[in-house]
C-alpha cells in the first residue's frame, strides 16, 4: 500500500504474501481540494439464462410506465425504477438459415455476437466477436482483468453438443474472436483466488489445500496493510472499507463451507472444489463474487451464464426434479409449462438477489447499481418452438445516469438485439460502428 499526504490512488491494493485485494471507491481517493469529481467508471454485465422462457408468464401487461410485472418478473418488482423491460428484439441468426437443427448452439453463439455460427463439431469453429469483448478491449490495462467470464456449469469447448454444433457454441457466450470462445469458470474457489490472490495455483487442488492449512483467511495476509491504511482514513471511509472486507470474508467462508459440505455430502461426486451443493447457493456466490469484482474495480465487464444452452440441470429444491431442457419441449402440456415457469421464476429470484446486492453497495455518491448496466435474458424466446424473435430481455441499472428505468418498451418487429449492445456500449464510452447484424441504435433508453 502506497499512501501520499494528498490522496489514495484509485488503483491501490492491500497486499500480503499470496494476496492482493483491490480497494472499493473511497472518499480519500478524491479529496475535496482536487476540484470536480472524476468520471465514475461504468460497469457492464450480461447475464444469460438458457433454454428459453415461458413468454406468456414473462411479458408484462401494459406499456411504458404503465405496466404490471408478470409472474416471472415479479421478483424484480422491488427494483421497478431500476429496470427496463424490452420487447421486440430479435436474434435472426439464431435460426437455421439452411443449417438444420441446432437452435440451442446457435442461441449461445449469437446472443452477444449477432453472427450465425459455422455448423461444425470440429476445430474449425467460427462465430463473431461478442459485445462484451468489444467493450473489454477498450478497458484492457485499466483494470486488473479486462473481463470476467462466469458460469454455473461445465464450460468445455470441444465435442458435439447440439446436432453437429460444437460445445463451444452451447457453453460460451463470450468470444474474443470468431474462433476464440472464452468459456466461463464455474468454480467459486478458483474465481476467488484469481480476484484476490497473487499466487498462481493453476487450479491445483493440492496446492490450494496446502495453502488452506497455514492460513485462516486471505484477510490475514493483508492485515498489516489494512492497519496502515485505516489509520489514515476518515470515519466514513473506514466504514466503507470494513463493509467491503467483511463481504470478501463472507464469500471466502461460504466457499470454505461449500468445500466441506461437498466432501461430507458426496465424497465421490465429481463437482469442482468450492461449488455449493444447492444451486441457489452456487448462483448467489457467483453473483457475490461479481459484485465484489465490480466494487473493487477489478473489472468493468463480465458475462454470467446461469446455465449452458441445452442445460439438463434439475431443480428438485423448487419442486422440479425434471431436467430443464427436456421440459421446455412441453408440446403444450400445462403441467410441463408450469415446471418451466417455476424454473424461470427461480432464475429471476436469484437475479433480484444480485440487484439487491448492487443497490446496497455504495459507490461514490450513489450505489453500485447506479453505476452498472446489466442485460438479462436469452437468445431463445419459447423453448418449445425454438423461436429467436421477440426475445425475453431486460436491462437493469442506470449506467451512471444514462439509463432511465421503470418502463416496458417494445420495438418494431425485426429489430436486432445487437442494436441494444451498440447503444449500451455508447453509454460506457465505447463507440463501435457495428456489432454482428446491428443496423442502428435503440431509442428511448434515456427517456424520462
Amino acid at each position: 500500500m502506497i499512501l501520499t499526504r494528498k490522496h489514495i490512488p484509485r488503483r491501490a491494493f492491500l497486499r500480503g504474501i499470496g494476496a492482493s485485494i483491490a480497494l472499493p471507491w473511497l472518499d480519500a481517493m478524491h479529496p475535496a481540494m482536487a476540484g470536480t469529481a472524476p468520471k465514475t467508471a461504468v460497469r457492464t454485465a450480461f447475464v444469460y439464462v438458457p433454454n428459453g422462457i415461458t413468454m406468456a408468464a414473462w411479458k408484462p401487461a401494459g406499456s411504458g410506465r404503465d405496466f404490471t410485472f408478470s409472474r416471472v418478473l415479479k421478483p424484480l418488482e422491488p427494483f421497478r425504477d431500476d429496470v427496463l423491460v424490452l420487447g421486440g428484439l430479435d436474434q435472426h441468426n439464431g435460426y437455421a438459415l439452411g443449417d438444420g437443427p441446432g437452435d440451442h448452439a446457435r442461441a449461445g453463439a449469437t446472443f452477444l455476437t449477432g453472427v450465425h455460427p459455422r455448423k461444425t463439431a470440429g476445430a474449425d469453429i467460427a462465430a463473431g466477436i461478442s459485445a462484451d469483448q468489444v467493450l473489454a478491449a477498450q478497458f484492457e490495462g485499466q483494470t486488473k482483468f479486462a473481463s470476467l467470464e462466469l458460469g454455473c456449469e461445465d464450460g468445455r469447448t470441444v465435442g458435439n453438443c447440439d446436432s453437429g454444433y460444437s460445445c463451444a457454441y452451447t457453453n460460451s457466450i463470450s468470444w474474443r474472436g470468431p474462433a476464440s470462445p472464452l468459456p466461463p469458470e464455474a468454480d467459486p474457489r478458483l474465481i476467488f483466488e484469481r480476484l484476490f490472490g497473487t499466487e498462481d495455483l493453476s487450479g491445483d487442488p493440492a496446492a490450494r489445500a496446502r495453502r488452506a492449512e497455514y492460513r485462516k483467511s486471505i484477510l490475514d495476509l493483508v492485515q498489516d496493510d489494512t492497519r496502515r491504511l485505516t489509520a489514515n482514513l476518515g470515519k466514513k471511509d473506514k466504514q466503507k472499507l470494513e463493509e467491503y472486507l467483511f463481504a470478501v470474508r463472507q464469500i471466502e467462508q461460504r466457499i470454505e463451507r461449500a468445500e466441506k459440505e461437498q466432501h461430507e455430502f458426496a465424497p465421490d461426486f465429481q463437482r469442482p472444489a468450492g461449488v455449493p451443493v444447492l444451486f441457489s447457493e452456487h448462483l448467489k456466490l457467483m453473483f457475490d463474487l461479481l459484485a465484489a469484482a465490480f466494487q473493487g474495480d477489478l473489472t468493468r465487464v463480465s458475462t454470467m451464464m446461469v446455465g449452458r444452452e441445452g442445460s439438463t440441470r434439475t431443480y428438485a429444491d423448487i419442486g422440479v426434479p425434471d431436467q430443464h431442457h427436456p421440459v421446455t419441449h412441453h408440446r403444450g402440456d400445462p403441467a410441463l409449462i408450469e415446471k418451466v415457469t417455476k424454473i424461470n421464476c427461480f432464475h429471476a429470484e436469484q437475479f433480484a438477489y444480485f440487484l439487491g446486492k448492487l443497490k446496497a453497495t455504495r459507490d461514490g455518491e450513489g450505489s453500485l447499481l447506479d453505476r452498472t448496466m446489466i442485460v438479462y435474458g436469452s437468445a431463445i424466446a419459447d423453448g418449445n418452438a425454438h423461436s429467436h424473435n421477440d426475445l425475453p430481455v431486460l436491462v437493469a441499472g442506470h449506467g451512471d445516469g444514462s439509463i432511465k428505468g421503470g418502463r416496458y418498451l417494445t420495438y418494431p418487429r425485426g429489430t436486432p438485439m445487437t442494436n441494444l449492445y451498440l447503444t449500451l456500449l455508447d453509454k460506457a464510452g465505447v463507440h463501435p460502428e457495428k456489432i454482428g447484424d446491428s443496423n442502428g441504435r435503440l431509442e428511448h433508453l434515456t427517456d424520462i
